[in-house]
């Protein structure tokens, strides 16, 4: 199974690419191979519009999904989810789905084109998140969920 994390927003600080690849290269290659991908934000000027670099930004997204890919987005207003419910998410795409694609949004969210492909959408927290660290925390619920279904004693 491969889950492809598509971020929006580039140039991470070296503790970001450290603290997920920490989690990431835990997890069995050639069983779930989490890479992450990032895009640039849209250019925010006096004069743009929230709007339009929403959909600047969707189409740098859309440019790099399959057609078989599962979309899955971090939506803040979405339904929040447990670890152990991300393990049965898990559980769930490895069976039915090779090819996952998360997407973690910009600074004003996701493009309503996103949200309306999107196969499922969830909320990691009630809480605000800087971006970057964000990428931190999937990478490690990822490898907790992981876990949980191989009794792993990660979790404990």
């Amino acid at each position: 199974m491969k889950i492809k994390i598509i971020a929006l927003g580039e140039k991470m600080p070296k503790w970001v690419l450290e603290g997920a690849s920490e989690y990431t290269k835990r997890l069995p290659k050639g069983q779930m191979d989490v890479s992450f991908m990032e895009l640039p934000i849209a250019k925010r000027t006096k004069t743009g519009s929230v709007n339009k670099w929403l959909e600047e930004e969707a189409k740098l997204i859309l440019a790099k999904l399959d057609k078989q890919d599962h979309l899955v987005i971090l939506d803040v207003k979405s339904k929040l989810i447990s670890t152990e419910d991300l393990s049965i998410k898990l559980a769930n795409w490895q069976e039915n789905h090779p090819s996952v694609v998360i997407v973690i949004g910009g600074p004003d969210g996701i493009d309503n084109t996103i949200k309306e492909k999107a196969k499922e959408k969830v909320s990691l927290s009630k809480m605000t998140f800087p971006h970057p660290l964000v990428r931190v925390i999937l990478a490690e619920q990822l490898y907790r969920a992981w876990s949980i279904l191989q009794n792993h004693p990660y979790h404990k």
